[in-house]
This record gives structure tokens, sequence and C-alpha cells, in this order.
């Protein structure tokens, strides 16, 4: 279990529990805006009462940050499985494969749309969440001192900035009138990013 719930569950029903209010937070967020959920009616929409919910989330922010923990494990497994063995020859190959990857999730959870692009996650998940070693990033940073062999003093630097860089012009992607513009921005993000990285 993430480090943002209040008490790790240890028996099944507990485990239960926190993942029927995950469950139903996620819910709510794929069709309201933030500021209109609550811990009560998540507690409501999960079936627990709002003591149950606060004996392993203290707030609103640790369920979102719950919520965004688990779906970045999930996009790990995600982009691994969908790369499987035939890794791209180049850098700029792989990264676009991963930015790829991204973008379909972000498309298939509108919960977790919602929180990410949103910048909704609180600072402390966010800085560990978006370190060079977590998540997608760290498949980028290991394809880049495996296959590509590049020695980069800087690497890690890199790819904090990448990931920032990255996010803000995803979310300015999603912000377009058109699939055909958002597309545009992706790939202009995707051309951006590997210039910087890989160059």
């Amino acid at each position: 279990m993430t480090s943002t719930v209040r008490r790790t569950p240890v028996q099944e029903r507990s485990t239960d529990t926190v993942q029927q209010i995950l469950k139903a937070a996620a819910g709510l967020l794929a069709k309201e805006p933030l500021d209109q959920i609550t811990t009560s009616r998540v507690a409501q929409a999960a079936g627990v009462s709002i003591g149950g919910l606060y004996r392993f989330f203290p707030d609103k922010q640790s369920i979102i940050d719950a919520i965004a923990v688990k779906h970045v494990e999930d996009l790990r497994a995600v982009v691994e499985q969908r790369l499987g063995s035939a890794l791209p020859e180049d850098g700029p190959a792989f990264l676009g494969m991963v930015v790829d990857a991204y973008v379909a999730f972000l498309d298939d959870r509108p919960d977790f749309r919602a929180i990410a692009l949103g910048r909704h996650v609180s600072a402390s998940t966010r800085r560990k969440q978006a370190s060079p070693d977590v998540g997608p990033a760290a498949l980028v940073k290991s394809f880049i001192l495996e296959s590509v062999g590049m020695d980069i003093s800087d690497l890690d630097l890199r790819i904090r900035i990448g990931i920032e860089a990255g996010e803000r012009l995803i979310a300015y992607a999603y912000e377009q009138e058109s699939e055909k513009d958002r597309k545009a921005v992706i790939a202009e993000m995707k051309t951006l990013l590997a210039k910087y990285i890989f160059e």
C-alpha cells in the first residue's frame, strides 16, 4: 500500500475497504471537478462510514495522492508490457513510445487525467513520483544508460526537467479543441524533449 495511506491495512477486509474508497473516489473524479468532491461524498459512494474512511485517509488530499501513486505504478507496468522485447534502437524512438503509452493511459483513465493534468497531487508525493527512478521515467533512464550508452553527468536533472516540461505540454495538448491539434502538440513535444535529452 502507498505511503499516503494513514494506516496500512493488514487484514483482507481492511484492504478491501481501502480499495473501495479509492475506486469510489476515482469514479467521482472521472465525472466531476475535484473541488466538488468531499470525503463525505467519497465515503458515501464507497459504502463506508466517514469514520471508516478516516481510519485510512486523513483527508481528501491523501486519497488523491494514493490514486496518483497507484496509477503511476500501473502506468509503468503498461509501458513495460507495451514495449515488450522489441525495443527501439534509438533514444528518441523509445521516448516517443513512452509518451504515446502515457497519452493512451490518460485517455483510458479520466480520474488520473483529472488529477495529473490539473496538478492536484501534493508537492511531497509529486516529488517522489516525478523522480527519474520511478515509473516510466525510470525506464527512460535505464534505456539511456544501457541501450543508448550515453554517459550524461546531469542525466537525472535532464529527466526531471523533461518530466516537468512534458507534463505541462501534455496538459496544453489536452486543452486543444480538436484531436488533430492535440496530436500536433504532442508530436512537437516529443521532438523538443528528444533534442533536449538525447542531443
